[in-house]
């Protein structure tokens, strides 16, 4: 049975911990309150799965782009936050969907 590699874990470890702190996505996020996306189940799902899509490994499953995925990510939460926020590039179909 394969398993996810080390650097995967530890980039969702890490991901999950700024997520906890209130320390995600800076600069993007700096000073911002997004709280509110612990009251609101799906938007901490969108925001893991944009995160889990984005991501990248290679065939050792070394992860080559944590702070793309966790800038995505937090891309999404300051538009969740901020209506006046947009999100450049759009997301992607791909880069949202809930599998």
């Amino acid at each position: 049975m394969q398993k996810i590699s080390h650097s995967f874990s530890g980039a969702l470890r890490t991901f999950s911990f700024w997520i906890a702190n209130g320390t995600v996505g800076l600069p993007l996020l700096n000073g911002m309150d997004y709280s509110c996306i612990f009251e609101e189940p799906s938007a901490l799902e969108q925001v893991y799965a944009i995160f889990a899509n984005v991501i990248e490994m290679d065939e050792e499953g070394v992860v080559c782009n944590a702070k793309h995925a966790e800038m995505r990510a937090a891309q999404f939460i300051r538009s969740y936050i901020d209506e006046q926020y947009k999100v450049e590039p759009e997301f992607e179909n791909w880069e949202v969907a809930l599998y």
